[in-house]
């Protein structure tokens, strides 16, 4: 018989005693044992988490003896008194997330040593890195960045890769780095995975700072170019991002490509996001259908079949699955 009281806290081996207690209710403790094959001690140490449970009591007329209560009586003080234990937990979660927020907030007070208007200083690299990381999780549409530094000090490994996650969820990426990186495998083993993601990878002789840019609206630069542990300040005035944005689209124009569409990686041309939006979009889902499959949203599926009829060349939903299915790809 299945343990019914398991979300009761009744685990198997003290509900295997109950049940046969209700159904051989004059058995004695060694007949249940063997019944059960278990150890006398075993059965007795059992007995007495019944009774702390409520589901072994005196019987009223024969004293000194017990029975099981009936599973209506039992499983609904059980239950109450579970209620109340989760009602409690959940009073408790409650207060501890207000405690989180109320953390989160001060941690935001210490992490940005002052805030005006639309500019946040971030002291430290720890720090900046921290932020920026939050803002990237909370990113829509695109993610530009200026990288003035040897790739092995400024990025990951491929491996657990920060960037690798952005593309997935679909945000269009366009990195310039130096020139000076594809002489470092590492580098250059780093910006062929983002090329094989689907982001755009260039490279230029000389940059004059660090420069991230989020949704074209969030521009992020160092504090000190000439010290990368001094921190970064965030822009969101929409003059400053402008500059930025003028500023990143004058070196990204006459930067190199270090890729050709053609060196994507054609045994694994798909994000894995992508991939299942293409099989799902061959099955007939819409893009309603594929959001809710994915767990993502209708924007983010909305923008993965574009990145996708872009990439294909298609002007429609049936000449992209043709153009998928010729590159095998569903």
């Amino acid at each position: 018989m299945n343990n019914v009281l398991e979300p009761l806290g009744v685990d198997d081996a003290t509900f295997a005693v109950y049940h046969a207690l209700l159904s051989r209710p004059d058995s004695t403790p060694e007949q249940i044992a063997a019944l059960l094959n278990r150890s006398l001690s075993d059965v007795l140490d059992t007995m007495n988490q019944l009774r702390k449970l409520e589901l072994l009591v005196p019987t009223w007329t024969d004293p000194g003896a017990e029975h099981a209560v009936h599973p209506r009586v039992g499983l609904s003080g059980l239950a109450e008194r579970r209620r109340g234990e989760l009602t409690q937990m959940l009073n408790e979660l409650n207060q501890a997330e207000s405690s989180a927020d109320v953390i989160a907030e001060q941690y935001n007070e210490l992490l940005t040593s002052r805030s005006s208007g639309d500019i946040e200083v971030l002291k430290g690299r720890a720090n900046a890195s921290r932020r920026i990381e939050e803002l990237g999780l909370k990113a829509k549409n695109s993610f530009w960045g200026m990288v003035p530094a040897h790739i092995d000090d400024a990025l990951h490994p491929v491996e657990g890769s920060p960037d690798a996650p952005l593309l997935e969820r679909g945000l269009k990426m366009r990195t310039i780095y130096l020139q000076s990186m594809t002489v470092s495998k590492p580098g250059l083993d780093y910006a062929a995975m983002l090329h094989r993601l689907g982001g755009e990878v260039r490279a230029t002789p000389t940059l004059p700072m660090r420069l991230l840019i989020l949704d074209h609206e969030i521009a992020i630069m160092a504090m000190d170019p000439e010290n990368p542990t001094a921190g970064a300040v965030i822009h969101r005035s929409p003059s400053v991002v402008a500059l930025a944005l003028a500023l990143f689209d004058a070196y990204w124009s006459r930067a190199s490509e270090l890729f050709s569409p053609e060196d994507r990686d054609d045994n694994n041309p798909l994000t894995p996001h992508e991939a299942e939006v293409l099989r799902l979009l061959a099955g007939g889902a819409k893009d309603e259908q594929v959001a809710r499959l994915l767990g993502i949203s209708l924007r983010t599926a909305r923008r993965i079949t574009a990145n996708l009829s872009e990439r294909l060349d298609a002007t429609s939903r049936f000449e992209l699955g043709v153009a998928a299915a010729k590159r095998g790809w569903v």
